[in-house]
């Protein structure tokens, strides 16, 4: 997307594809107002952020291809800065793909690419690169906890910190900056016990930032949960049951599921992938075996691990599944309902664990207390804090690199003044990236393409 032409104007359907009551086409550029007249026949463009119902024709015909309403935004008071048109026609397939021909045969229209809108608000300063992100996290957010925290992203809470923290060590570069320029002047001494102090203070609020944890990562991706057991001790049951539909193959034969088999959920209000794995036993099954070393694989990383054990079976633990066993594990001890009348469970003792449950996923008993278990430990983990949550790896990556600029400052006060600002300017270049106020022209391509046309 880096070779793009600004001044090109741009269309493309903005609403989702398919049949539907209205649709929304969106035109970005200079030539929008003379677009708007070859569609509707007018001699002037229409006054700016007003509703118009108008008969939208073929430019080249004149051939009527719709009635609806015509919104222009003229620049820069627009999404992206520069004119912008916005027609809400109906939205049968053939009235979009007849008004998009009509577009294309205009001089100086094409159809946009991916993300291209945001990225011309991007250019032309609308908004910053978390900002963007967090519209990107808005149209694709599926439960209440991503709308709220993409919400947070777009009003630009997040890139204010940052930025303020960016101004914050160009202010102390720039007290360096003068005493390396005017080496001989008369200006205040030990420039650096001025700056230190600043630096120190700003240290310690990014590294608190980063040390909160990765609950905006976790609202943004999901909650991983992955459920593991001996071969038909109800793993696949009780994936069913949490997504209340078959979604696993349930069967008295062992070794059923061999491969991860994932399912997205929300869970009061939270994004959870829960994830059903291959009965964990000793197989000479070379397809088994793989199956066992994916699950074990895929638990190191799990924020919870719900491992379930034959009720019969308890206290003893299989060997396989006690080096899982911590303090993100829920134990469910399943078939409770199996147990003689008159045997006793005893979940009394202290188990380094979230917490232990007799069930019986088949009867749908005891489930009550582990929901409210695994709901109770989602919100911890992914509860949003007072202050903006970072949400990307790459966010988290130039706030490692900045602090690692700024500890070689704090820790190193002797070397010369012109190596203490190139630390200084770094720091701020890596905070710069996150928002993108550095030149960052590979970071931007990548980012964009993962909007959708006509955003």
């Amino acid at each position: 997307m880096a070779d793009l032409t600004v001044s090109e104007t741009i269309f493309a359907l903005s609403s989702g594809k398919g049949r539907a009551g209205v649709s929304v086409i969106r035109l970005s550029g200079p030539e929008t107002g003379r677009a708007i007249l070859a569609l509707t026949n007018k001699e002037k463009r229409p006054v700016p952020r007003e509703t118009h119902l108008c008969w939208f024709r073929d430019p080249n015909t004149g051939i009527r291809l719709d009635q609806g309403l015509l919104i222009y935004f003229a620049a820069p008071n627009s999404f992206t800065g520069e004119d912008v048109a916005e027609f809400h026609i109906h939205g049968g397939r053939a009235v979009v793909s007849g008004f998009l021909d009509a577009l294309s045969s205009i001089k100086g229209l094409r159809s946009a690419l991916p993300g291209e809108f945001t990225r011309r608000a991007f250019d032309n300063g609308k908004m910053d690169l978390t900002a963007a992100e967090g519209l990107a996290d808005l149209i694709n957010s599926e439960t209440e906890a991503q709308r709220r925290q993409a919400l947070r992203l777009m009003d630009g809470r997040l890139g204010d910190l940052y930025e303020e923290w960016r101004k914050e060590i160009i202010t102390a570069q720039a007290y360096l900056e003068l005493d390396i320029d005017f080496s001989d002047e008369e200006i205040p001494q030990d420039v650096t016990l001025k700056v230190r102090p600043i630096i120190e203070g700003l240290l310690d609020k990014i590294t608190r930032h980063l040390g909160e944890g990765i609950k905006g990562e976790r609202i943004r991706d999901g909650l991983q949960v992955v459920i593991m057991g001996a071969p038909n001790i109800g793993k696949s049951t009780l994936l069913n049951f949490l997504s209340k539909r078959d979604v696993a193959i349930v069967s008295h034969i062992a070794g059923t599921t061999r491969d991860l088999l994932e399912v997205h959920l929300d869970i009061a209000g939270f994004p959870v992938t829960v994830v059903d794995t291959a009965g964990i036993r000793e197989s000479q099954d070379v397809i088994e075996a793989e199956g066992i070393r994916r699950a074990e694989h895929r638990a190191k990383d799990a924020d919870i691990k719900i491992l379930m054990i034959d009720a019969g079976d308890w206290p003893e633990i299989p060997e396989r599944l006690k080096k899982h066993m911590g303090q993100n594990a829920i134990i469910l001890l399943n078939k409770s309902d199996l147990l003689p009348k008159g045997d006793q469970i005893n979940i009394q003792d202290e188990h380094d664990c979230l917490g232990v449950f007799p069930i019986s996923v088949s009867r749908e008993t005891g489930m009550a207390d582990f929901l409210a278990c695994l709901t109770e430990t989602a919100e911890s983990y992914m509860e949003l804090t007072d202050g903006p949550n970072l949400t990307r790896t790459r966010h988290r990556e130039a706030l490692a690199n900045c602090v690692t600029h700024l500890n070689r400052f704090c820790d190193y006060p002797d070397k010369e003044l012109v190596l203490l600002a190139e630390d200084l300017r770094m720091a701020a270049r890596s905070l710069g990236s996150i928002t993108g106020r550095v030149d960052v022209e590979d970071m931007l391509d990548m980012i964009f393409s993962e909007f959708c046309i006509g955003k």
